[in-house]
């Protein structure tokens, strides 16, 4: 019966394995609840700091601050905001292949990449296909930090700002619902006039503001920008934890459906077995 006992050791090993899957799926269901909260706050801030900053712009039409401005650089930057972790089935894959889409494109153009990891998957491919990368920031935790976020991120905005680079582009995965997430490469600077617009239900309101207009919309648009990087990380960690819930969900399942595959076939080799002895014993009692 060794083959017997072979397949005994597969399904107390893959019983072992489903174990840890599902406990896994429960962990990331209840972070994935806790991240989708914490992604629907930091909404409102933003939207405020744009209506703000939205009317601000159009009382001073004669002022335009250097995020909004397109200059001529022969290099654009990327923040690449992927999870420190894997077991979250294609998450950080499908974004990767969408961003290495774009850095081709860019250096078919003869730009040159300057970028800024946030997430350790981002920095170990980045690093791989040989990119620049200025800035990063890792082991962000279960809940993002804006204060680790600020000082790698500096480092493209500043650069923007001298007009080293052209146009700076946040990669992220965003998210829609517990089954789906969506990666998005998406423009981040130059502010364009459509992203940097009121609502339309918002009143024109006249703002009392100090020292000056310039100086105050100069604060608001770091901010603005610094709370767009903020959003991307937060709908990342909840698309990371929806998207572990749900392979660890699937990984569970296969192994309910190794499991039950190895235990037939350890009863037809058990049976086998039983059967052969038998006929070797009905064997012998007739030679005799």
């Amino acid at each position: 019966m060794a083959a017997g006992k072979e397949i005994r050791g597969k399904i107390k090993s893959v019983e072992n394995t489903r174990k840890i899957t599902k406990a896994m799926e429960m962990v990331a269901a209840s972070k994935m609840r806790k991240a989708q909260e914490r992604m629907r706050a930091a909404r409102p801030y933003s939207d405020k700091i744009r209506n703000i900053t939205a009317n601000l712009a159009q009382a001073n039409p004669e002022y335009t601050h250097a995020f909004m401005q397109v200059n001529d650089a022969k290099a654009g930057g990327f923040i690449v905001v992927t999870t420190d972790k894997g077991l979250c089935g294609g998450l950080n894959t499908n974004l990767l292949r969408q961003v290495t889409v774009k850095l081709k494109e860019m250096q078919a153009a003869g730009q040159g990449i300057q970028s800024v990891a946030i997430g350790n998957k981002g920095l170990g491919f980045l690093n791989r296909i040989g990119a620049q990368v200025v800035s990063h920031a890792t082991q962000l935790g279960d809940k993002p930090h804006l204060d680790k976020l600020i000082g790698p991120v500096k480092v493209l905005l500043d650069a923007y700002s001298e007009g080293k680079i052209n146009a700076v582009y946040l990669c992220y995965t965003r998210f829609i619902n517990t089954m789906r997430q969506e990666p998005v490469v998406e423009q981040l600077l130059p502010l364009t006039a459509d992203r940097l617009q009121a609502d339309k239900d918002q009143h024109g309101w006249d703002y009392i503001y100090e020292p000056d207009a310039q100086t105050v919309i100069d604060d608001l648009l770091v901010r603005y920008v610094e709370a767009l990087v903020y959003q991307a990380v937060a709908e990342n960690m909840a698309s990371e934890q929806s998207a572990r819930m749900v392979a660890m969900k699937a990984a569970t399942d296969n192994a309910g459906s190794v499991i039950g595959e190895l235990k037939l076939v350890y009863n037809k080799t058990r049976q086998a077995a039983i059967t052969k002895e038998l006929s070797e014993i009905v064997a012998g009692a007739a030679a005799v």
